[in-house]
């Protein structure tokens, strides 16, 4: 089936079939490795998007409940002012040992900060649960999201 997608500003024809996970259309479909496969079952985190704004894991969003929703990704979240703070803090903290988990990390913080831009240890807690980071950098993700929050006044 035919689907127009509007993807980091772009609209974007594939076929593919309505059941096919938004994941697998970003990555295999369009090239954009950015956003990252990790379990498949969105317990992860690590193929977090914002769909209209908000964080979903793409892994189990089929691209036929998509519609004329706007998706943005990891390539495209350092053009927003929630994610560019979000990816200075990051490089300022040194959040990132192997990097895989990150991109569903930045989105998740990036969509927290974007909505709420002071936001509490536990509502950061909240917002940053079920993405999991093997490297155990939680200290610092914390830290770079509270640098972010402060920079954006």
């Amino acid at each position: 089936m035919a689907f127009a997608i509007k993807v980091n500003g772009n609209t974007h024809n594939v076929d593919v079939d309505g059941d096919t996970p938004l994941l697998w259309v970003l990555r295999d479909v369009l090239g954009m490795t950015g956003t990252k496969f990790g379990c498949g079952m969105a317990l992860c985190g690590a193929c977090t998007v914002h769909i209209d704004g908000a964080p979903t894991r793409s892994c189990i969003t089929s691209i036929d409940s998509v519609g004329a929703s706007s998706i943005t990704t990891i390539e495209a979240i350092g053009a927003t002012a929630a994610g560019a703070k979000i990816q200075k803090a990051w490089l300022d903290r040194e959040v990132v040992q192997c990097g895989y988990c990150q991109s569903g990390q930045i989105m998740s913080a990036s969509a927290l900060l974007a909505s709420n831009r002071h936001p509490t240890d536990s509502e950061i807690d909240d917002a940053m649960s079920g993405n999991i980071c093997r490297c155990g950098t939680y200290v610092r993700i914390r830290e770079a999201i509270k640098q972010a929050a402060q920079s954006m006044g």
